[in-house]
């Protein structure tokens, strides 16, 4: 199993990003393991598991589209992001998805189609996975809605993604865990089960 870092070779100047690498009086959203820059027409929301009772992605709704995040601990010298995309597309076919990698702006997506029944409008559902594995971290985004079909659309979600801040922490956590998100005052937390929650193991 491959377990390099993948990541753009300008991640530590264009993202996404260490908390030690952006200057401390830049503003963000602090939601524990990821901060978030605030940008016009950014709708931002919180997903909540409510079995664990604890928040497990951030979803950020722009440019009539869908990014849900996560961050992961991961080891310093290894990468998740190779074995985590052969357990999803495992795991998505299992559920009747059809896949492909593509490369992109960050390196390698997994890109999957899911018929969607009858009742609920028909056609097809499509979900791109897009990670970074960063210094002793891993960021997940899952791109539904315009910019998973459309390049430019994308461009800008993608551009979202990468002013993204990662908090790892200097407490020891196995590989693959969830970093702890909290819940800010003013944000709304979403109640459920959100579709791409779980491990670094899962979708």
């Amino acid at each position: 199993m491959d377990d390099s870092k993948p990541a753009p070779e300008d991640r530590a100047e264009a993202g996404p990003f260490d908390a030690s690498e952006v200057p401390a009086m830049r503003p963000y959203v602090d939601l524990g393991g990821i901060k978030v820059a605030p940008r016009e027409g950014l709708q931002l929301r919180l997903e909540v598991d409510e079995r664990a009772n604890r928040v497990v992605a951030v979803s950020l709704d722009y440019a009539e589209s869908l990014l849900q995040v996560q961050a992961f601990a991961a080891p310093k010298s290894t990468g998740l992001w190779h074995g985590v995309r052969a357990d999803l597309a495992q795991q998505m076919a299992s559920q009747g998805a059809s896949l492909v990698e593509e490369d992109g702006p960050l390196g390698t997506e997994l890109v999957a189609r899911t018929p969607v029944p009858a009742d609920q409008g028909g056609g097809t559902r499509v979900a791109r996975f897009v990670a970074v594995d960063g210094p002793r971290w891993m960021l997940r985004g899952v791109i539904m809605g315009q910019a998973a079909v459309d390049a430019d659309t994308r461009e800008r979600v993608i551009d979202l993604f990468r002013e993204l801040v990662v908090v790892r922490g200097e407490q020891p956590m196995p590989p693959g865990e969830l970093l702890p998100l909290r819940v800010p005052a003013g944000v709304q937390a979403q109640r459920q089960t959100p579709p791409a929650q779980g491990g670094a193991q899962q979708a």
